[in-house]
């Protein structure tokens, strides 16, 4: 009985500890989710405009030739994976890597990794990669992301991939990020059919030198917003699935506690009325 009590004791204690963990990382969470949730709400309109603007350039003129907007010259597709540092975020790194096996299945690809998760992952998976260099998604600047975009565009021009995928999870509010798959290039595969009774609007603006040259020029800046777009949402997705997961793990310890605790009550009671059991029997028989 007493060496009961006293696993049920170190076992009360362990838990608090565990609690008291989970505890401080949801705080830390939380924090941290309020500046990213501003940035990546603020970030989005931009880049959503910016995604617009140059597939309504591409499909509006009637004279164009960019490589950017042309039908893919390879099948082969590359994956910009936008997953987290760390763990303990819940199913957010491996929700965003089920997204991407299902848009991937039977498909020749190979993969971008932002993250330390998702460089893991693949290296495990022996996926080939284009880059190994952004392995902290928390540190990814602008610059960053520009560096990216024309490390995309140079392989891409030299025919490496034909398409270009970008794979995140999409902060739509503090409890819940979905993970989506969508293209970035070429343009030609963002063209939407125009809407029924509509015809394509034509432009009529002159581009000097060309209107190739300055798409090519747009293009990249392009990608790097987008990407850049996509690593804000990612940020507050991860911070928004960590502090749900840690709010719940807080809370499964502290009912852990209390059934503990009560056991251990009842444990204790049957010990002391058992002794009391036998002190009165053993005053009786004398």
């Amino acid at each position: 009985m007493a060496a009961n009590m006293k696993a049920v004791k170190l076992r009360i204690k362990s838990v608090q500890s565990t609690m008291q963990i989970t505890k401080a990382m949801e705080l830390v969470a939380s924090s941290k989710l309020r500046k990213a949730k501003e940035r990546a709400e603020t970030c989005r309109p931009y880049f959503r405009e910016l995604h617009q603007t140059l597939r309504d350039i591409a499909g509006e003129n009637t004279d164009f030739d960019s490589v950017y907007a042309q039908d893919a010259a390879s099948e082969k597709y590359c994956y910009v994976v936008i997953a987290g540092d760390r763990g303990l975020a819940g199913g957010y790194n491996s929700n965003l890597f089920k997204c991407l096996e299902a848009d991937a299945e039977g498909k020749d690809h190979m993969v971008l990794p932002i993250g330390k998760k998702a460089v893991e992952y693949f290296q495990r998976r022996g996926i080939p990669c284009v880059s190994e260099a952004y392995a902290e998604v928390a540190s990814i600047s602008v610059a960053d992301c520009f560096e990216i975009a024309k490390l995309l565009c140079k392989e891409f021009k030299e025919g490496t991939f034909g398409h270009i995928q970008l794979c995140y999870t999409e902060f739509v509010s503090m409890l819940s990020q979905q993970p989506r798959v969508f293209s970035i290039l070429p343009l030609k595969d963002l063209e939407e059919d125009p809407k029924e009774g509509e015809q394509a609007a034509r432009s009529q603006i002159l581009y000097e030198p060309s209107s190739e040259e300055v798409f090519d020029a747009i293009v990249p800046e392009y990608l790097a917003g987008v990407i850049y777009g996509g690593v804000c949402d990612g940020l507050a997705s991860e911070l928004a699935a960590r502090r749900t997961a840690m709010e719940a793990a807080t809370s499964n310890a502290e009912e852990m506690i209390e059934k503990l605790n009560l056991f251990y009550n009842r444990v204790r009671q049957a010990s002391i009325t058992q002794e009391i059991t036998e002190i009165v029997a053993g005053a009786e028989s004398t």
